[in-house]
């Protein structure tokens, strides 16, 4: 069975509300053939990344930037699942162990969401993971529409990783 690891930090209701969303979407019942972990980031470990099969990762926009969680979950994991950087401090995802896995994000902040997006991207870009959907970029107070995308998200990426 292919497995889907959702890695979050969700400290706030609006956010918390879109990692439940996205849950719920990725054990949709329509979907079989994937089992779906879910980790608080500063609970991942670099044996949960290596036992899935595609990720799901999201975080506040906090200053600019992904959450402090997010980040620790990046900083302890990253060269034990296959992270590697050439000598001009470049992604080099070449023999990256979980290259070309899938990954979606969602990200939530009351102000610019720019700086979070990118520090994600450029971290799982150095992965080789393959970006498998649309950023779920929520600014402000989260909608129907917004949850509602965010179960669309787990659905979808529950569903690349199933092979559906």
């Amino acid at each position: 069975m292919a497995t889907l690891l959702i890695v979050h930090h969700s400290p706030t209701r609006s956010l918390r509300s879109l990692t439940d969303a996205v849950v719920a979407g990725a054990n949709d019942d329509a979907l079989e053939g994937v089992d779906v972990v879910v980790r608080p980031a500063l609970e991942a470990s670099a044996d949960d990344v290596l036992a899935a099969d595609g990720y799901l990762l999201g975080t506040t926009a906090n200053f600019g930037y992904m959450s402090g969680a997010l980040k620790h979950f990046f900083d302890s994991t990253f060269l034990q699942v296959g992270g590697a950087l050439d000598p001009s401090g470049a992604a080099d995802p070449s023999e990256g162990v979980t290259k070309g896995r899938p990954y979606g994000l969602y990200v939530h902040g009351r102000y610019d969401l720019t700086g979070a997006v990118r520090s994600v991207q450029s971290i799982v870009q150095a992965l080789g993971w393959k970006q498998s959907y649309d950023v779920l970029e929520v600014l402000g107070e989260v909608t129907d529409e917004h949850t509602e995308a965010a179960y669309e998200l787990g659905g979808t990426l529950g569903a690349l990783v199933a092979g559906c």
